[in-house]
């Protein structure tokens, strides 16, 4: 819940929090993903982490993060990385009063580079801008956005002007996160109002075919990932996400917070066509993951399955209906442009985000790993390094 209350401008400090007085002030900022979480940390094996916490002079918290942290093999250093975070007050001219003291927490933490995604829009496209501008080669930044965040582009270039570089700018990664997502608004709003002509056809036609939408169990996941897979090998893509994984988030999601990930199915004469998950944080809510059958794909399983899950998350009382990451692509011969296709038919927009940021620590040894961690991506970018 957003808090009105003055913080003090004096020196902020960064520590450590326990995980209930971490959950008991979220959203200080409106801002808190599900990759915020305290579970969110039990969901990715093979990185340490830790919940920390900004106070101002009287001690009280006034931002948060979970920070996940990958060893360098051998060596007692570590690459901090804090996804869609951290929470606190981005549109504070003094960035650095944030910043710097995690940054000398992360020193002492023996880190050695720091990844962070201000969870912060920087540019947005209605899917009415953007449906007349398909065409061969273009792409959603070709088109002038319908809005640009004052608050997002001070942020980058306060985070640049004080050493950071964005991800995918030179010879750096690019985002870890999705840079564009796609967000439908829904608070007070007439859903399949707002849909596409097309789209409301498909959600009579599923109405007409009986389909039915429920909420699944832990024991449909395997059903779900099936579906997933059947659909990245349609799509020509692949997530690299496991069963196992899927399972592992189900399982301590909703043992943190009952409902925190949902699983959505549809069936047609008992036969689960399409499968979706979604993960809801106070009154946010994301639509993650999704597949569906090659098959009997004539019943428009997904459409109605995505406006009962929409329905639901606005009776959650949320805002916004992220329905995740897109591609940037509006070639109609572009196989990925698909997905953005789709989601346009909702009736929401493109949301640019200020992207993932990175920046080494002071000091020889640690900018001299930084180095050698972005030559090695860049040689596994080109194929030089399988795996």
């Amino acid at each position: 819940m957003h808090t009105d209350v003055p913080i003090r401008q004096d020196q902020l400090t960064v520590g450590e929090i326990e995980p209930l007085h971490y959950r008991a002030v979220a959203d200080l900022h409106d801002d808190r993903s599900f990759l915020q979480i305290p579970s969110w940390a039990q969901v990715k094996t093979g990185w340490a982490s830790e919940l920390l916490a900004w106070r101002d002079g009287d001690g009280r918290v006034v931002g948060t993060t979970l920070v996940l942290f990958r060893q360098v093999p051998g060596l007692s250093r570590w690459y901090a990385y804090l996804p869609e975070g951290p929470d606190i007050d981005w549109a504070d001219p003094w960035l650095e009063r944030w910043l710097d003291p995690l940054l000398d927490y992360l020193e002492r933490r023996e880190a050695f580079a720091v990844r962070l995604g201000p969870p912060k829009a920087l540019r947005r496209w209605q899917a009415a801008t953007l449906r007349p501008a398909v065409a061969p080669g273009r792409r959603v930044d070709h088109v002038l956005p319908d809005v640009v965040e004052p608050v997002g582009s001070a942020i980058a270039d306060r985070l640049r002007s004080l050493g950071w570089r964005r991800c995918g700018e030179q010879e750096s990664a690019g985002d870890a996160q999705p840079r564009y997502l796609f967000q439908v608004p829904i608070a007070g709003r007439d859903l399949v109002a707002g849909f596409s002509k097309e789209w409301q056809r498909n959600i009579r036609k599923a109405m007409r075919s009986g389909v039915d939408v429920r909420l699944g169990a832990e024991r449909d996941l395997p059903t779900f990932y099936e579906l997933l897979s059947t659909t990245e090998r349609r799509n020509g893509f692949r997530s690299g996400r496991s069963l196992a994984y899927y399972q592992r988030q189900y399982r301590v999601m909703n043992g943190e917070v009952p409902g925190q990930m949902r699983l959505y199915l549809s069936t047609w004469r008992d036969e689960v066509l399409a499968a979706h998950t979604m993960n809801v944080v106070g009154r946010r809510v994301w639509y993650q993951a999704g597949g569906s059958a090659d098959h009997r794909r004539d019943v428009r399983p997904s459409h109605i399955l995505q406006w009962k899950m929409m329905t639901d998350a606005q009776k959650l009382g949320a805002e916004r209906y992220d329905m995740r990451g897109v591609p940037a692509s509006l070639d109609p011969d572009d196989a990925a442009y698909g997905l953005l296709r789709w989601k346009l038919g909702t009736g929401g927009e493109v949301v640019e985000t200020v992207g993932e940021w990175e920046r080494p620590l002071p000091g020889p040894i640690n900018r001299t790993l930084h180095r050698a961690m972005i030559h090695f991506r860049h040689r596994r970018r080109s194929g030089l390094i399988r795996g």
